[in-house]
């Protein structure tokens, strides 16, 4: 079983380290193939550690194993260490499984691109950071994978170097994860010093601190949480992600970076758990969250960013579901979501990649007659995404429903808004499948359509998004609350749940979400298909909304714009005059004087003897006078 772990974490590294070194050795294509084994051998690792895990008995699944003891600093030792345990393993599926289908989508991608080797390169370092993130035996380890995906992100964010929206889109990436990166630090430095340990078994004894210390811990975690996972307050960066090519959008948002917060604060549930109010807040931001995002999903254009904040909007449920004590249910709707979220990237990768790079939604139009398997797979994604039965996202989204009923008022409360974002799914979801695949096919789809009427791309395309079509049709069955719970059984030794929703609540819910979903993409059809209803026309709220609630300006105004206006006043008022005048200004009286005293070296024995004569005369006038 621990082979098996470190075969999965480090075989992306391997292969990573395979493509660098060989360099232009190796040719182009080659290179993504070395990059879909060494993440296929990942899954197998992966599979492998499952298949050892289920063989042990519930209470014993729960391993640690040290490379070596790479920090030791008095009577602290940290240690490069694993942990194999449910939770552990089942993030180990999901990113090298849904990764490795990704990647290999990638091989037909980035055909001929004259970067192939770096854009592999960059994925498979991509999938290890996130392995050793999910496999961390201690929060160090943890942080070391959490910092590797962000720079694995802004990588390949800001892949196309050529475009200053792209390196744009990558800087803003880091700099708002570095915010979340400064508050985990924090919250690490807190336990050492109150703990004198990082390792996730020490994490209760932090209980015997003040609240004040215990709420600035899971508060610190939480703002890494919100960050990664582009959650509001600090999501501005996932939007402009899109910059980088459609795997990256694919993989960032399906199995690796955005999933790291909902891991988070289920792997440290018990910091969060000694600080309620904090947890609770967890619950708020994810609601607020899923409908904001989906509200602002209403009025995008481009298809990438509609699905970019369908992500931060199922996240949103994710962090309902872990904030109310649900952390299976909010892990299994990560499970869900990485199915239909990478078909829906992939598929619309296959209509960008038909129509040589064209992202604008109102100039596609009628591609259902020229790519129907992308459509039937693109609407398989949409359906699971909106939670219709019998595809996956009905049994996990609606899982989440019934334990925020579970917590009382307070989960009625967000109960209300969450079902209101299933609505919104449903409205932006087919929005934006009516207005690529039905209909007509528009003249630019006809003029730059690449191939030939029913072609959809090659098979290294499509046969992921075919498996990852299955999967987001079946892969709900695996659990059906309240009749069979085996992913909530396998994850309860790592993370217990605080709530237990009734046959009824999980009745309740399925009713009112499948409902308001199905009403949601009636509404889409009257508008989008059928253009029976016109869209009315509320200036205000629509700038507002395009605008995305303005979070853009607002930081502008207050970080962005004082910084600029510091920094051009510095260099006006302070730099320029009395740091480099004053540097300038010596510089010119030395050249001044060597000019002045060059004049006087004329080369003539007269001028130096007069000289000499001269200076031997003011000695003789000055020993006289001092006489």
């Amino acid at each position: 079983m621990i082979a098996a772990a470190w075969v999965c974490l480090l075989s992306p590294l391997v292969g990573a380290l395979v493509i660098t070194l060989g360099g232009n050795r190796i040719p182009r294509r080659v290179t993504g193939w070395i990059a879909t084994t060494s993440t296929a051998v990942s899954f197998a690792g992966a599979v492998v550690a499952l298949a050892k895990l289920l063989s042990e008995d519930a209470s014993q699944r729960h391993h640690l194993s040290t490379a070596y003891t790479w920090l030791g600093a008095g009577p602290y030792h940290f240690g490069l260490t694993i942990l194999v345990d449910p939770l552990s393993v089942f993030m180990m599926l999901i990113v090298s499984g849904v990764g490795s289908l990704i990647v290999a989508y990638s091989v037909g991608y980035m055909d001929g691109d004259a970067e192939e080797r770096r854009y592999f390169a960059y994925m498979a370092i991509f999938v290890f950071s996130m392995l050793l993130l999910v496999q961390a035996g201690n929060l160090l380890i943890l942080l070391v994978g959490w910092g590797l995906v962000g720079l694995s992100s802004y990588l390949l964010i800001g892949f196309n170097q050529e475009r200053p929206s792209a390196i744009a889109a990558a800087k803003k990436a880091f700099i708002m994860n570095a915010i979340g990166d400064a508050t985990m630090a924090l919250a690490l430095f807190l336990l050492i010093a109150h703990t004198g340990s990082v390792d996730f078994g020490a994490l209760s004894a932090i209980g015997g601190s003040s609240d004040t210390v215990i709420y600035l811990v899971a508060l610190g975690l939480l703002g890494g949480a919100v960050a990664k996972s582009a959650q509001i307050p600090l999501h501005t960066w996932l939007p402009d992600a899109m910059e980088g090519p459609t795997p990256v959008s694919a993989l960032i948002h399906a199995a690796t970076m955005v999933t790291a917060g909902v891991y988070l604060v289920a792997r440290t549930h018990v910091v969060f758990e000694l600080a309620p109010k904090a947890l609770d807040l967890v619950a708020i931001l994810g609601t607020v969250t899923l409908v904001a995002a989906g509200l602002i999903a209403l009025v995008q254009t481009d298809i990438k960013r509609v699905i970019a904040y369908s992500t931060m909007s199922q996240i949103g449920y994710m962090f309902l579901g872990v904030g109310v004590g649900a952390y299976s249910n909010g892990m299994f709707h990560l499970l869900t979501h990485a199915f239909f979220k990478a078909l829906l990237f992939l598929a619309a990768g296959l209509a960008i990649h038909a129509l040589i790079g064209e992202q604008d939604m109102r100039r596609m139009g009628g591609l259902r007659r020229l790519m129907p398997l992308t459509y039937w797979c693109f609407l398989a994604g949409s359906l699971s995404l909106v939670g219709i039965p019998p595809f996956a996202g009905f049994f996990s989204k609606d899982s989440i429903l019934a334990a925020a009923l579970a917590r009382g008022t307070f989960g009625a409360i967000l109960w209300v808004f969450a079902v209101a974002g299933v609505f919104l799914t449903g409205v932006y979801t087919f929005r934006m499948l009516f207005l690529v695949f039905w209909g007509e096919p528009s003249a630019y789809a006809r003029e730059h359509h690449h191939s030939t009427e029913g072609k959809d791309g090659p098979l290294v395309m499509l046969a992921p998004v075919a498996i990852l079509t299955v999967l987001s049709i079946v892969g709900g069955w695996i659990q059906f609350a309240p009749f069979w719970t085996p992913i909530s059984d396998f994850l309860e030794p790592s993370a217990p749940p605080l709530v237990d929703p009734t046959g009824t609540q999980e009745l309740v819910s399925s009713i009112f979400a499948v409902a308001f979903g199905l009403v949601g993409i009636a509404v889409a059809w009257a508008i989008y298909a059928a253009r029976r209803v016109a869209v009315p026309r509320v200036p205000e709220l629509q700038r507002t909304l395009e605008h995305k609630f303005w979070f853009d300006e607002l930081y502008d105004a207050v970080f962005y714009n004082p910084a600029a206006w510091t920094a051009r006043a510095w260099n006006r008022w302070i730099e320029r005059p009395l740091i480099l005048g004053s540097g300038t200004g010596v510089g010119l009286e030395t050249q001044q004087a060597g000019r002045a005293v060059g004049r006087l070296q004329t080369g003539l024995l007269r001028a130096y003897a007069l000289a000499l004569a001269g200076g031997l005369a003011v000695l003789v006038v000055v020993f006289i006078t001092v006489r």
